[in-house]
């Protein structure tokens, strides 16, 4: 692209090649690239402005590390209950020290293992907001993505998330393709309104399909109209479809909001 070339990135996952080949190789695929191409039919997908690249994937590293961060307080959190049958709250295990963790459980085994793992989380906490604070030196919002902090459960991380895994808004023509790069809506194969299997469910960008989720789960604490829907939907199906239904609600009003460039009505979403 520096040197002047118009560069195409082809999807690999949309493109069927003949079956009754009995030979292929690098020069047969080429050949079949360009017949594609000629004929206007290359799937292709979507090139990252390069200049952008390095703040996206520390922001990635950064939600890698939040994850990090859960799953060993989850672990610590289950370890307790099944030694002392006392369900700590998350707050108070992070702030637990170590002779007030060698009181509580039973043997010092334990004890060390659940030091060791409150010592690991406390670092990741240092690093996370390191690299907070190079984020906020390094990327700010654009401005026709400012709208996003209207969203219920989205706050300044989420939506720098949004903005930079989106990219152009414009290449998503509808909202059910907006919503299918999310992850947010089922995949399945239907014959005469029988169910004959599901296509590629981990088709679209993960990072999106975490923010929303985040933000559905955030928003269900603290949005009585979100906690009505949740709780409807929660009555008729699994809690955790019905936290999907919620992200996709919102992933929705993101793609309308940014579309249209108008702040969040939850009424407007949660009717």
């Amino acid at each position: 692209m520096e040197a002047g070339y118009t560069v195409r990135l082809a999807n690999t996952a949309a493109i069927k090649q003949y079956e009754g080949l009995k030979h292929t190789n690098d020069q047969r695929d080429a050949r079949w690239l360009a017949q594609l191409l000629r004929l206007g039919i290359l799937p292709t997908g979507y090139i990252y402005p390069k200049e952008e690249r390095a703040v996206r994937d520390l922001l990635r590293k950064r939600s890698h590390l939040v994850r990090q961060k859960t799953a060993n307080l989850l672990s610590v959190h289950n370890l307790v209950t099944r030694n002392t049958g006392t369900a700590l709250s998350g707050h108070r295990l992070k702030t637990l020290t170590a002779e007030q963790v060698t009181d509580l459980l039973p043997s010092t085994e334990l004890a060390l293992a659940v030091t060791s793992t409150l010592t690991v989380i406390r670092c990741v906490v240092e690093q996370i907001a390191a690299l907070d604070q190079t984020l906020k030196a390094r990327v700010s919002l654009r401005p026709r993505f400012c709208h996003l902090l209207t969203v219920a459960g989205i706050g300044q991380t989420l939506a720098l998330t949004i903005m930079l895994e989106a990219g152009e808004m414009h290449r998503f023509p509808t909202v059910g393709q907006w919503a299918s790069y999310c992850r947010c809506v089922n995949s399945t194969k239907l014959s005469n309104g029988k169910r004959k299997g599901q296509g590629n469910t981990k088709n679209g960008n993960k990072y999106l399909a975490w923010v929303f989720i985040e933000a559905a789960n955030h928003a269900v604490r603290y949005y009585p109209p979100i906690q009505r829907f949740y709780q409807r939907k929660a009555s008729q199906t699994k809690r955790v479809v019905a936290i999907k239904a919620v992200a996709h609600k919102l992933a929705r009003a993101c793609y309308y909001v940014l579309r249209d460039q108008v702040p969040f009505e939850i009424d407007r979403a949660f009717a």
